[in-house]
């Protein structure tokens, strides 16, 4: 039930400002499932690659979803997203916490800046378009991998800012282009060990359901309000995970040893 309800909240939350359930799904599973930083990245990977396909599909329904933009991004994304999934299992856990709380603030700040966010005023076409989204697909992989997310925070902005696509259309590429990326990630993290499948019948369609919730209550409370309190979240959120000190020698000896004979028992 615990599993359903984290579910819910990570999809509600994010279906409420545009985001991927991901900020909010490893906080949960970290601080109430007392999950491992790791285990909660792999994890949360394989429920939005089930967020990114229902999410696609809807925008798909209504035209706004470019299928080559979307493969364009992937193209590069799902090399990258292995990369990250690797380098993340590679730090240890006081590292990674860190660094997702660097990337918590960094969202929080995208997410105010979100209505700022302007077409430039000659958009990159041709191959310069191209290049912007191989670039992007590039740096996003890699953070989907590593953080655990879908990377549409880092993606749609780009898309928005530098190819002259709408905020609407840009947020129907990135999260049909999530769904590769996705499953390599989560695939890589679960043959590191690093995904809890026993929690994954509840997680996915609370996820699911809490996105499409959130996502039509969206329409009628103020936008400008959700986001300020959501960012105040992930900033409060990531300054924790920032101050995450770094173990001693034998608690560090001890986690690494009860993280072994986990895998072993799985």
């Amino acid at each position: 039930m615990i599993n359903l309800f984290i579910g819910l909240a990570a999809g509600f939350f994010g279906g409420l400002v545009g985001l991927g359930g991901g900020v909010i799904m490893i906080p949960l599973m970290v601080g109430i499932l007392k999950m491992s930083q790791h285990k909660a990245h792999g994890t949360s990977l394989v429920a939005l690659v089930f967020t990114g396909i229902s999410g696609a599909f809807t925008y798909a329904i209504n035209g706004a979803v470019d299928l080559l933009a979307s493969l364009i991004l992937a193209s590069t994304a799902i090399f990258t997203a292995r990369a990250g999934a690797r380098y993340a299992n590679a730090l240890p856990e006081y590292k990674l916490k860190k660094s997702f709380g660097g990337f918590l603030i960094l969202v929080s700040l995208l997410l105010l800046l979100k209505p700022y966010l302007y077409h430039v005023e000659e958009p990159a076409t041709g191959w310069l378009k191209i290049s912007v989204l191989l670039l992007t697909g590039i740096f996003t992989g890699f953070l989907s991998g590593m953080m655990g997310v879908g990377g549409g925070t880092i993606m749609v902005p780009a898309m928005v800012l530098l190819t002259g696509f709408t905020q609407h259309a840009a947020q129907g590429v990135s999260l049909l282009a999530m769904v590769p990326v996705g499953l390599v990630g989560a695939y890589t993290h679960w043959r590191l060990g690093n995904v809890n499948t026993s929690i994954l019948p509840g997680l996915i369609p609370g996820i699911l359901l809490g996105t499409y919730l959130g996502g039509s209550l969206a329409h009628i409370l103020p936008e400008g309000v959700l986001r300020i309190i959501f960012a105040a979240v992930l900033i409060w959120t990531g300054a924790r995970y920032l101050r995450t000190p770094k173990p001693s020698p034998d608690k560090e000896t001890v986690a690494k040893a009860t993280e072994g004979k986990e895998e072993k028992s799985s």
